[in-house]
């Protein structure tokens, strides 16, 4: 099931706003978040447009909170951060999707919650582009 309102269903120009596609995991699609003031920042989607995690069946929760310790596993490995927040939000979007927010000690929001569109750090494409790679090549 897709919502053709949805960028995490749609991709393209309504995904180009807030994100960047890095691949399709087991359920879901990794999204490289293009608002960076938590360098590595990522989000997790499940494939279908559902707005709840009680929304799918055991198998595919399963199969999905492992897509989210798989892309964790890539952030810690890429980024080294010293924690990884996950935040599960969607009060507008509706499609079940979690944040993988890296944290770094002493460094903005440490401590706290992150903000969700802090609108600090935008990168190049060629910034981009290292991070999906690098992100993908730990996979």
């Amino acid at each position: 099931m897709k919502n053709e309102n949805c960028g995490y269903c749609t991709g393209g120009e309504l995904l180009d706003k807030f994100g960047i596609f890095i691949c399709d995991l087991s359920v879901s699609k990794l999204i490289l978040f293009k608002e960076q003031s938590k360098r590595g920042r990522c989000i997790v989607a499940f494939k279908d447009h559902v707005s709840e995690i009680t929304d799918i069946s055991e198998e595919d929760r399963n199969a999905f909170f492992a897509d989210v310790t798989r892309a964790a596993k890539a952030i810690h490995k890429v980024f080294k951060p010293d924690k990884v927040n996950y935040g599960a939000y969607g009060d507008t979007g509706c499609h079940l999707h979690f944040h993988l927010c890296p944290k770094y000690e002493n460094g903005d929001e440490w401590g706290s919650t992150f903000t969700m569109n802090p609108g600090k750090v935008y990168l190049t494409d060629e910034e981009y582009e290292k991070m999906k790679k690098d992100i993908l090549s730990v996979l």
